[in-house]
């Protein structure tokens, strides 16, 4: 199991698989900018943008900061494949 932990996605590999993510799907659908995003989690716009192209790994609150502000769970939010 090999996963990067700061407050970003790279990606999550989970043993065979690996975790992936709808936030830029959800955030527009929301309306959100990725600094309106940053702001309401309290990270910088380059951690959401981050986030979205699989550079960086979320911590878990930040997870659940950004499931929460767009509405969603964190289960839904990212995606074992």
């Amino acid at each position: 199991m090999k996963y990067y932990d700061q407050n970003v996605q790279h990606i999550w590999h989970l043993g065979d698989g690996i975790v992936k993510n709808k936030i830029k799907e959800l955030r527009k659908k929301m309306g959100f900018t990725q600094e309106k995003l940053a702001t309401e989690c309290g990270v910088v716009r380059q951690t959401i943008n981050a986030i979205e192209n699989d550079k960086y790994d979320p911590t878990l609150n930040l997870a659940f900061k950004i499931a929460n502000k767009l509405k969603t769970k964190v289960d839904d939010l990212f995606i074992y494949e």
